[in-house]
């Protein structure tokens, strides 16, 4: 097998899939009794055993090992089948809340593609294909009694479904109002789009057959990129929606967890976490970044004896007067005040200081929320931000003690 006959078109959106199926594992196994998990992970698994099935070098193997000529025909063209069986349960899940007729609208869907595909065995075994035929099955045998009829029904079949998935979609997206779930429905229209020119070339072709005439590179030529964009299109749609708020989320704790690292490092001498668990840097990202917020806000109590209030009121005024944002002004304010805190806490030896008003106002300010928290480490990460706070703070402290 030469890398040629791999057909890489083919093998990458197997293996994205393969990928998606993997970080699928753990939800799944969590929560396999929630009929949208156990919908997702079908439609993923039948989409990627398509991509892997569909190589010719692949289809090759299947009618050797089994000795069959072309038994690898019916067996794409049933997991295609079900494929779209499975999108059109998908629309419908989505589509609908949860109700004993949505239930039995999907149970119909997959009695309905059962016995499409169960059909397809039936008309591929009454059929005599002895050729085996790799890229022009569909053509080569058109006007073979039952295997015509084997390929019609397929065909039909996923005509059907990318019609009425696409009038499902056309007749509810404009009442989407997530972001994710409507950039998935995009994607699905344009995979059934493609899926549709890929249905009109694979008949045209046939058509031909049937005519006497040869319009065969529109079933082996054209018609297979156009698959190839419906099945990738259509299993980013129904992906897009799940991963996409997922890896958001993601994302966002990333920066959170990185941003609170210069005010965890900074509050580290005050003393340990309350928290004894250690986590590992293997551990999911949202329980280390939980830890490090605990980690932040046993430190801020222990300080809370050593924060001023009033150096809190004017470092904010000066920040503010310097142009600062809201969320800003509230970061340098709280990163100043935790300074100055650390400082006197150093000059007293770290002995332990009754904590009085001031200081519980003061940390009532500073970490009123995880914003903030955010903010003031972010400032600390830039300490050139303070130094001209604290000039303008200087001209305030002169007039106050003059």
């Amino acid at each position: 097998m030469n890398l040629s006959s791999l057909h890489i078109p083919y093998l990458l959106p197997a293996l994205l899939l393969a990928v998606a199926l993997v970080l699928k594992a753990p939800t799944f196994l969590r929560a396999w009794q929630d009929s949208d998990v156990r919908a997702t992970t079908l439609l993923l698994l039948l989409a990627a055993a398509v991509f892997v099935s569909v190589p010719p070098a692949v289809i090759h193997r299947i009618n050797t090992v089994t000795s069959v000529p072309n038994l690898a025909g019916a067996w794409v063209y049933s997991l295609l089948t079900a494929f779209c069986g499975s999108c059109l349960a998908m629309v419908v899940t989505w589509r609908e809340k949860p109700s004993p007729r949505r239930t039995h609208t999907i149970r119909r869907i997959w009695l309905l593609y059962s016995g499409i595909i169960a059909a397809l065995w039936a008309t591929f075994l009454l059929a005599h294909v002895p050729d085996e035929r790799i890229y022009d099955l569909d053509t080569y045998y058109a006007t073979e009694p039952w295997m015509r009829e084997h390929i019609l029904l397929y065909l039909t079949a996923h005509m059907v479904s990318a019609l009425v998935a696409a009038y499902l979609i056309w007749t509810w997206i404009s009442q989407v109002r997530s972001a994710w779930l409507k950039a998935g429905l995009v994607f699905l229209q344009a995979g059934y789009a493609f899926g549709l020119v890929f249905d009109i070339a694979k008949f045209t072709a046939i058509g031909a057959r049937w005519s006497g005439h040869d319009l065969d590179w529109l079933s082996t030529k054209v018609a297979p990129p156009f698959a190839i964009l419906d099945a990738s299109l259509v299993a980013v749609g129904f992906i897009l929606p799940q991963a996409g708020p997922f890896l958001q989320k993601w994302i966002r704790d990333q920066f959170s967890f990185h941003r609170m690292r210069p005010l965890e490092r900074a509050l580290r001498a005050v003393g340990p976490s309350a928290a004894r668990a250690r986590v590992g840097a293997l551990a999911p990202l949202d329980l280390r970044l939980l830890q490090r917020q605990q980690r932040i806000h046993d430190g801020l109590l222990r300080l809370a004896p050593y924060l001023d209030n009033v150096l809190w009121q004017r470092a904010f005024d000066a920040a503010r007067a310097a142009g600062h944002a809201e969320r800003t002004t509230r970061g340098i304010a709280g990163a100043i005040t935790v300074q100055a805190a650390l400082t006197t806490w150093r000059s007293n030896a770290g002995q332990p200081v009754t904590a009085d008003r001031a200081g519980a106002d003061a940390l009532r300010r500073i970490s009123s929320s995880e914003g903030d928290i955010d903010a003031i480490s972010r400032a600390l990460h830039r300490p050139r931000t303070l130094d001209p706070i604290r000039e303008r703070m200087a001209p305030q402290e002169t007039r106050t003690h003059a």
